[in-house]
């Protein structure tokens, strides 16, 4: 009778139980939850909340001050700012999503086989990955999306292109670790074959900051498409753009800077929300934070 191979974590789905109780326990992490479920519910339903159609013009309207007319003024064809901020988190949050997923499909395999393969797979794996993190992040999305062409289905591809190295050079380190633990070594002894042992064993134990690393390329996301639609490379006009609209928003400062502060607090509040909520996992991911908490949460007392 053929030996099967050990359980992969027999202690993974009562770690899950155990982070899903220590999360709600993060007031930061349950604050950025909660803005970024307003955000995310607002940019879905922006036909249905938004009061005017975001690309409509309206000169008479033109640089409005905020109002019960107009929440957030108007811009300088007299559209609605409010109306294009909503649509324009479409944009942002929907590219994020994106990149989120494509650096999870490209950069998490390339992680894992690198580091437990090792030897001529990992060093070919890893001279690729460091090509690409030679070049500034920013810059690099540039060029790509140069040539490409600015449009926002290649700014999501360079931005995947851009994210994805760094997600793997991450799973590789974790992958290292965990590959000498010993219920890893006891499967490969009992015949379990490269597949198994990296999605049940290695996997597994490198899902905590692979999620983390996941908030981490969120925020960067949105924040490079605004950068690239904010230096005319994204979101082409009329469409709205948070990077977009501040872009046209800096002619106007002096006389209308509601245009300019509506789609920069936007990507604020978006980004500390994600963070937040990245810090919230963190913890709740990793064992020894919770030792932390109680070990000072015994010395005050």
């Amino acid at each position: 009778m053929a030996l099967l191979p050990p359980p992969a974590t027999p202690r993974f789905a009562g770690s899950l139980r155990l982070a899903a109780r220590q999360f709600p326990r993060h007031r930061a992490a349950m604050v950025g939850l909660v803005c970024l479920i307003v955000i995310c519910l607002a940019a879905a339903l922006a036909p249905l909340v938004a009061p005017y159609d975001p690309v409509q013009i309206k000169l008479s309207v033109k640089l409005k001050p905020p109002s019960f007319e107009h929440l957030l003024g108007t811009d300088h064809f007299g559209r609605d700012v409010f109306s294009r901020l909503l649509y324009g988190g479409r944009t942002s949050l929907t590219v994020g999503l994106l990149v989120v997923a494509f650096a999870f499909v490209l950069g998490v395999p390339l992680g894992l086989a690198s580091g437990y393969f090792g030897g001529r797979t990992d060093n070919l794996l890893m001279r690729l990955v460091d090509a690409f993190l030679t070049f500034p992040p920013l810059l690099l999305a540039v060029a790509l999306v140069g040539l490409l062409g600015p449009d926002i289905q290649n700014v999501m591809l360079a931005l995947g292109l851009v994210q994805a190295p760094v997600l793997a050079r991450m799973v590789r380190g974790s992958t290292l670790a965990v590959r000498e633990e010993v219920y890893v070594t006891a499967a490969r002894a009992l015949g379990a074959g490269p597949g198994r042992i990296v999605v049940s064993h290695l996997l597994r134990n490198v899902v905590s900051p692979i999620v983390v690393q996941l908030t981490i390329v969120f925020a960067a996301a949105v924040v490079a498409e605004a950068s690239l639609s904010f230096l005319g490379f994204g979101t082409q006009p009329p469409q709205p753009s948070w990077g977009r609209d501040m872009s046209e928003a800096r002619r106007f400062l002096g006389d209308a800077p509601w245009m300019f502060l509506a789609p920069t607090g936007a990507i604020m509040l978006c980004v500390l929300s994600i963070n937040f909520l990245g810090d919230g996992l963190r913890d709740a991911l990793d064992p020894r934070a919770w030792r932390t908490r109680r070990t000072v949460a015994t010395d005050e007392r």
